[in-house]
C-alpha cells in the first residue's frame, strides 16, 4: 500500500513507500476504522500495548503518544526517513 505524501498516524513523518493500516479501535473491540502508519510504528504500537490497553486509549493519537513507551519511540524516530526500519522491541 502507498500513502506517500501523507503523515504518519502516529509519529507524523511523512509516509514512505511501504506503509500499514492501524485500527485505532482494535477489530476484536469492534473498531472499523484505519489509519495509515509506518511499518515501524504499527510494530512498536502492538509490542507496547494489548489489544485491551489500546480499546481503553480510544482512538486519539495523542493518547498512544501519552504513553511512556511509545513517546519514547516517537521522540527516537522523529528524525528518521520516512522508509526507515529498525528490529522493534519486544516486551520481555
Amino acid at each position: 500500500m502507498n500513502e506517500e505524501g501523507q503523515e504518519c498516524w502516529l509519529c507524523g513523518r511523512p509516509l514512505g513507500k511501504r506503509t500499514e493500516r492501524h485500527h485505532p479501535v482494535p477489530k476484536s473491540r469492534g473498531g472499523r476504522e484505519t489509519v495509515p502508519v509506518h511499518p515501524i510504528c504499527h510494530r512498536t504500537i502492538h509490542a507496547a500495548l494489548s489489544n485491551a490497553q489500546l480499546a481503553k486509549l480510544g482512538p486519539a493519537p495523542a493518547a498512544l503518544r501519552a504513553v511512556e513507551e511509545i513517546a519514547r519511540f516517537v521522540r527516537w524516530v522523529s528524525g528518521k526517513p520516512p522508509d526507515f526500519h529498525a528490529p522493534t522491541r519486544t516486551k520481555r
